[in-house]
């Protein structure tokens, strides 16, 4: 079941990312996964987004070396 977000007035790419993915270091892959509405930065209420499924590990994909879970 795909998963989605529904926009709330002013809600930006990274505070998406955060609250529906739980890191801001994935807004690229949010933003990739909903490309028609690139030209928006701020969000009005109502749009739905889809929200794509990220492996628990793909989180620390941004992070420094330092900063990853060693496994």
């Amino acid at each position: 079941m795909a998963k989605t977000y529904t926009t709330v007035q002013g809600d930006m790419w990274d505070s998406i990312a955060y609250k529906a993915l739980g890191s801001v270091n994935l807004t690229n892959r949010l933003m990739m996964a909903n490309r028609r509405y690139l030209h928006l930065y701020t969000f009005p209420a109502g749009i739905v987004l889809d929200v794509p499924e990220i492996k628990p590990e793909s989180v620390s994909e941004g992070l420094p070396p330092w900063k990853k879970s060693r496994r």
